[in-house]
C-alpha cells in the first residue's frame, strides 16, 4: 500500500518520541495500532464481501447458459408435439368426415 522503507519508518519514531515524549509514546502506539487493526479489518470485510458478489455472479452467469439451452429445448419438444398433435387430430377429423359421409 505505501512504500515506506526501514529509514521512514525510523525517521517517523523519533519525531513521534520527540513531540509525544517517553511517557505518551507507548499509549498513541497502542492507539494508533488499534486504528490500524480497525481499518484492515473493515477492509477485508469489504474486500471478502465483494469477492463473495463476484462468485455469486459468476456462478449466476455459468448456471445461466444451461438454463437456457434447456428452456430453448423445451420451446422446441413443445413446439413439435404441437405439431404432432395438429398433424394426428386434422387427418383423424378429415377421416371421420369422410367415412360419416353415406355416399360411396
Amino acid at each position: 500500500m505505501f512504500d515506506v522503507g526501514f529509514s521512514e519508518m525510523l525517521v517517523i519514531a523519533v519525531v513521534a518520541l520527540i513531540v509525544l515524549g517517553p511517557e505518551r509514546l507507548p499509549k498513541a502506539a497502542r492507539l494508533a495500532g488499534l486504528w490500524v487493526r480497525k481499518a484492515r479489518a473493515q477492509w477485508y470485510s469489504v474486500k471478502a464481501e465483494l469477492e463473495a458478489e463476484l462468485a455469486n455472479e459468476q456462478l449466476r452467469r455459468e448456471l445461466q447458459s444451461p438454463l437456457d439451452e434447456v428452456k430453448q429445448a423445451l420451446e422446441g419438444s413443445t413446439a413439435s408435439v404441437d405439431e404432432l398433435m395438429r398433424g394426428k387430430t386434422a387427418p383423424a377429423a378429415t377421416d371421420k368426415t369422410q367415412s360419416d359421409d353415406p355416399s360411396p
